[in-house]
């Protein structure tokens, strides 16, 4: 069995209501004294629970193991608890009880910048970093060069930290986190500030840290796409608690159900109830899966059919319909329209083919559009349909989440061309 990297027991951190800090200094010192001198329960404990203030539990006798070389992730609505676990983990905010053991030293990216002094110059920063990490001079040196060329900012190197735009100050706190080779590496939502090509470049160089140096990973964030591709383990927080420890495509896709409603058909029988304008307004969408038994999941071989009606409420429209797709991370996998047409008032039906072997395993949403004129938008229902597609392979071996939005089978033509041994190159 891999050793852990990180072993966190019973950690549960209470907040009290109506108080900034833990008190006064005296009542600081008291704490530190008893808690981290004597090793006795924290006083600040004892009070909050005999007190009648209004209290909230950020954490609640939260237990998880990270294995050595994992990259785990982290998931969950705001106020889940997931940043003040990473704060704990991190050695920053002290749990209420509970306890945390770790090996190898760690760097926490929390926010934008953590731990740079903004007076410093970048190089200055790159050097601290390094000290605070246990690192000698000599090993930031051999790092330097890599991160400044990662970062993209040379030329300002020497310019201190607070005269950098948000972008070059994001771009040098990731470099230094990822570069100055810690044991673990903690990572707080920080990829939602950079634009999508350094975002690419980030999620790059997390699998590298972990693949190929072997280091550990924690990995929050919202992007489920992101926490799927990058991550072997997930674990869900709701309400301080934890909901579901497992492999990251089982636990995002059970997150997602438990906040998403999936639904495969609607219908609006009354027109004045139905979503629309006074342009158009919709009957019914269906999501009919071609499966063999009812009941059978989707998987990536399932043939689908998207069904809808609607009426059209101005006579002689030229009009067509368009369907959207999007991935669990709210990415538009595709866009696909009808062709336009005049059409006269009355009840119109529709569908669209969705072949098998074509889409990924996922969580997927569907959208409809209709435009008038191929330009004019005149009614855009969001999220009307939900599916989850399963994974199916065939006399292969497993090699983990197939990269990609879509897994087409396109056709293959090969044939041996020599039986020779030996063959001259």
């Amino acid at each position: 069995m891999s050793e852990f990297a990180i072993k966190a027991e019973h950690l549960s951190k209470l907040y009290t209501l109506g108080k900034v800090g833990t008190g006064s200094f005296r009542q600081d010192i008291k704490r530190w004294w008893m808690s981290g001198v004597l090793k006795k329960p924290d006083p600040f404990f004892s009070e909050a629970m005999e007190s009648d203030a209004s209290r909230i539990w950020a954490l609640k006798d939260v237990s998880f193991e990270v294995k050595q070389g994992e990259v785990f992730g982290i998931i969950g609505s705001n106020g889940a608890g997931k940043s003040t676990l990473l704060k704990i983990l991190s050695n920053i905010v002290k749990p209420t009880s509970g306890a945390v053991r770790g090996r190898g030293r760690m760097n926490s990216l929390l926010e934008v910048g953590t731990g740079f002094h903004d007076e410093l110059s970048g190089r200055e920063n790159i050097y601290l970093n390094g000290h605070f990490l246990g690192m000698h001079r000599q090993e930031i040196n051999s790092k330097f060069d890599e991160i400044v060329e990662f970062a993209g900012i040379g030329q300002f190197i020497d310019t201190p930290v607070k005269r950098y735009s948000s972008g070059m100050y994001m771009r040098l706190a990731f470099a230094v986190a990822a570069h100055l080779e810690p044991d673990i590496l903690v990572v707080d939502e920080v990829l939602a500030v950079g634009d999508a090509e350094f975002q690419q470049k980030c999620l790059g160089k997390m699998h590298d840290v972990s693949s190929k140096l072997g280091r550990t990973i924690l990995f929050v964030s919202h992007n489920m796409q992101a926490v799927m591709n990058l991550c072997h383990r997930a674990m869900h927080l709701e309400k301080g608690n934890i909901v579901d420890i497992g492999t990251a495509s089982r636990v995002v896709n059970h997150y997602l159900k438990r906040h998403q409603k999936i639904h495969r058909s609607q219908s609006w029988e009354q027109i004045e109830h139905s979503p629309g304008n006074s342009s158009v307004r919709v009957q019914f969408v269906e999501l009919i899966p071609h499966v063999k038994n009812e009941g059978d999941p989707i998987t990536v071989r399932t043939p689908l059919t998207i069904r809808f009606k609607f009426w059209n409420l101005i006579e002689g429209q030229n009009l067509c319909v368009g369907l959207h797709l999007f991935n669990s991370g709210r990415e538009c996998v595709f866009d696909v329209c009808s062709v336009a047409r005049n059409y006269e008032r009355g009840l119109i039906e529709g569908h669209c083919e969705i072949p098998g072997d074509f889409l990924n395993d996922g969580s997927y949403y569907f959208s409809l559009i209709f435009v008038k004129d191929t330009s004019v938008e005149l009614f855009y229902l969001e999220e009307c349909l939900a599916m989850e597609v399963e994974d199916f392979r065939e006399n292969m071996n497993w090699y983990g989440k197939w990269s990609g939005y879509v897994r087409p089978r396109f056709p293959f033509r090969m044939k041996q061309i020599t039986t020779e041994e030996k063959v001259l190159l």
